[in-house]
């Protein structure tokens, strides 16, 4: 069975045993700051408003790497998958007290506020319409880049590229969404997170992009 630890708290009792559980190095204060320094607001969440918290579990092992990083609580959107990404930087940054459960499942709260996005004071309705309207266009999102990355291959139907670009234009990806696509991605990469950021402008590239061909290139030998 799988045990869960909140991260409020310091031990995991267990059958009357005190269990120590693994800790950030430096403590509660500096994983605080570790992760305000190296979260980056996904583009979708940030344009449309929504914030929220994300409850993400994982293990950690006695090197004090993480492992299973997934979702325990979350909101179906591009915040979810962040909030995944900046748990997996941790990895090694944990002290492991001698005798933890490496099994068992530490759950942190990862907090996005609203703050940080365009629009501060979206209502719960408005936000419950966008999540909806982020599943919505998933099916739109993977046209437009199944469409470009075959046509890379020289396989794409070129009798559909109009379809495509009106695509692209309801989904609001023209230029100023791939500059801020490509800024997002230079993020992770000063923080270390070479795969996100080559994530990113892979992404940029297959909404039919040259924008992100340099760095795709250079870092990511694409």
């Amino acid at each position: 069975m799988n045990r869960f630890l909140l991260f409020a708290g310091l031990w995991l009792f267990q059958l009357n045993i005190a269990i120590a559980q693994p800790h950030f190095k430096g403590g509660a204060d500096d994983l605080n700051y570790f992760l305000k320094q190296n979260l980056v607001y996904p583009e979708y969440s940030k344009q449309n408003c929504i914030s929220g918290t994300i409850q993400v579990s994982f293990n950690v092992d006695a090197a004090g790497k993480v492992h299973n990083v997934k979702v325990y609580k979350g909101m179906g959107l591009d915040l979810d998958d962040e909030a995944i990404r900046v748990i997996r930087l941790t990895s090694g940054k944990w002290i492991v007290p001698e005798g933890s459960d490496p099994t068992a499942n530490l759950v942190l709260p990862i907090t996005f506020s609203a703050d940080d996005t365009h629009c501060q004071g979206s209502g719960g309705q408005d936000i419950g319409t966008a999540i909806e309207a982020y599943k919505a266009r998933s099916g739109l999102v993977d046209a437009v880049t199944n469409y470009y990355s075959n046509k890379y291959l020289g396989k794409a139907d070129s009798t559909k590229e109009g379809q495509i670009i009106a695509l692209k234009q309801e989904l609001g990806f023209d230029d100023d969404f791939a500059d801020r696509m490509v800024k997002q991605a230079g993020q992770k990469l000063k923080e270390g997170d070479t795969e996100g950021a080559c994530e990113d402008w892979l992404f940029v590239r297959n909404i039919g992009s040259n924008k992100a061909d340099k760095m795709l290139a250079r870092y990511c030998n694409k």
